[in-house]
C-alpha cells in the first residue's frame, strides 16, 4: 500500500470517527395548536400572528434551528386533543403551546400531561393535578382572579355598589364570575347578576333585560374577542348610561371594530404592551414590547392590535429560555430533554416579557404578578393608559 493511500484511509477513519462523537445538531421542534376557524378565531388567529412574530424576533436557539408545527383546531376541543397526539406521537415534538380557548387548553393539557411534553397554555386554565409532583403544564396568561381583580379594585375605587354581571356559559366566564365573587367578599360590593350566554349566541337581548331590571350602576363583561362585545351592543340599544368593565380577554381589534360607539369608553385590565408607548422608559416592558411589535409588522405585515398575539410571543421567549439551559443537559428529541425543558421551564426567572415579568416555580403553573396588568380605557377607538 503506497504512504499516500495509506494516509487517506487514516484520515478518512479519524473523520469517521470524530462524526460518530460529535454531537448532532439540535433541531428543537415547537408543536402550535390554535384556532384559525371556528367562533374562537377572533383569539386564534392573533395567537397564530403572535407566534410569526416570535420566530421572525427569535428564530434559534444559540444558532441551532428552531421547527414550528402549525394545526388549527376548528374552536374543538376534541380537535384540540386529536391535534396534541399527533404532535406529540407523529411529529416528535418537544413543547406545546396552545390554543384559543380556555376548555381547548384544557383538552391539550391533559394530553401533555398523559405524555409527558411540556404545555404553555396561551388561556387561562387550571392545569391538571402534577403526577408524581411533576407540572408539565405552566400558563403565559395573567391568572383569571388577578386579571380580574385589578378590574373590580378599580370598579370599587369607583364608587360602584350595584354590579351585574355577564359573561361566557364556560369555563372563561366562569373565571371572571368567581373573581367579582371573591371581590364581593371583601364588603362594599354585591354582585347582583349571573348572566351567561354561548360563544354562538347571537342575541344576548332576554340577559340583557334582566340585567336592566336589577338597575346596576355597571356591568362586567366575561366574554372575549368579538363575540365580547354583544352585551355592549345591546345595553347601548337599552339606553344603559352606566359603567362597562372588562378583562384583557376584550383588548381586541375585532371586539373594537364590531362594538364601534358602543364599546367606548369601557375601563378592562390589560398587559402593559397594548400601551407600550406611553409607558415610562424604565418599565420592563417598554423595550421588549416595542421590538414585538416591529417583528410583528415584519412577519404580519398588520400591525399588532390586540392583547392575545403578545401572549403567543411571550410563549415562545419562555421556551426559548427553558430550553437554552435544558440542552446543556439532554438532546432535544428525547424523553430526558423534555424532562429537563420541564425543570428549566420552572424556574425561569425575571425574564421580562410584553405581559409579564415572568418568574415561574415548581409549585406554581403561573409566572406574574400585579406588574404584569395595568388599566386602560377604550378612547376614539384607541386604548389609553388609565393609572
Amino acid at each position: 500500500m503506497s504512504g499516500t493511500r495509506a494516509r487517506w484511509i487514516i484520515s478518512l477513519s479519524a473523520a469517521l470517527i470524530a462524526a460518530a462523537v460529535t454531537p448532532a445538531s439540535a433541531e428543537y421542534k415547537v408543536g402550535f395548536i390554535t384556532s384559525l376557524s371556528g367562533p374562537a378565531a377572533t383569539i386564534g388567529v392573533p395567537y397564530g400572528h403572535g407566534i410569526a412574530a416570535a420566530k421572525e424576533y427569535k428564530g434559534d436557539i444559540d444558532g441551532e434551528a428552531i421547527t414550528l408545527i402549525q394545526l388549527d383546531d376548528g374552536s374543538d376541543p376534541s380537535a384540540a386533543t386529536r391535534d396534541t397526539r399527533k404532535l406529540i406521537e407523529e411529529d416528535k415534538v418537544d413543547i406545546l403551546i396552545g390554543t384559543a380557548t380556555s376548555t381547548s387548553s384544557m383538552a391539550m393539557a391533559t394530553v401533555a400531561n398523559e405524555l409527558k411534553v411540556p404545555f404553555i397554555a396561551l388561556s387561562p386554565i387550571k392545569p391538571p393535578a402534577a403526577e408524581n409532583g411533576e407540572r408539565w403544564t405552566l400558563a403565559v396568561t395573567q391568572p383569571p382572579p388577578l386579571m380580574v381583580k385589578v378590574v373590580t379594585d378599580r370598579i370599587t375605587q369607583d364608587g360602584v355598589k350595584r354590579l351585574a354581571y355577564i359573561g361566557y356559559s364556560e369555563a372563561w366566564g366562569d373565571f371572571v364570575y368567581n373573581g367579582a365573587k371573591a371581590a364581593e367578599k371583601e364588603g362594599g360590593l354585591q354582585i347582583i347578576t349571573n348572566e351567561r350566554y354561548a360563544r354562538t349566541d347571537t342575541t344576548v337581548t332576554a340577559q340583557i333585560l334582566k340585567i336592566m331590571a336589577t338597575q346596576p350602576e355597571a356591568v362586567l363583561i366575561g366574554g372575549s374577542g368579538t363575540q365580547g362585545a354583544l352585551p355592549l351592543l345591546t345595553l347601548s340599544e337599552r339606553g344603559f348610561k352606566g359603567k362597562i368593565y372588562g378583562t384583557p380577554a376584550i383588548v381586541n381589534a375585532d371586539f373594537i371594530r364590531v362594538g364601534g360607539k358602543a364599546v367606548e369608553g369601557i375601563l378592562a385590565s390589560g398587559g402593559p404592551v397594548i400601551v407600550a408607548d406611553q409607558l415610562p422608559d424604565s418599565h420592563y416592558a417598554k423595550k421588549i414590547s416595542l421590538a414585538f411589535r416591529e417583528a410583528h409588522l415584519k412577519a404580519n405585515g398588520v400591525p399588532s392590535t390586540d392583547s392575545f398575539a403578545p401572549y403567543a410571543f411571550d410563549a415562545w421567549l419562555i421556551f426559548a429560555d427553558a430550553a437554552a439551559r435544558a440542552k446543556a443537559r439532554a438532546q432535544p428529541g428525547t424523553p430526558e430533554f423534555h424532562d429537563a425543558l420541564r425543570k428549566a421551564l420552572f424556574s425561569v426567572k425575571d425574564l421580562a416579557g410584553t405581559q409579564g415579568l415572568y418568574n415561574f416555580t415548581p409549585d406554581s403553573s403561573y409566572g406574574v404578578d400585579e406588574r404584569s396588568l395595568v388599566l386602560m380605557q377604550l378612547v376614539d377607538g384607541k386604548w389609553k393608559y388609565a393609572p
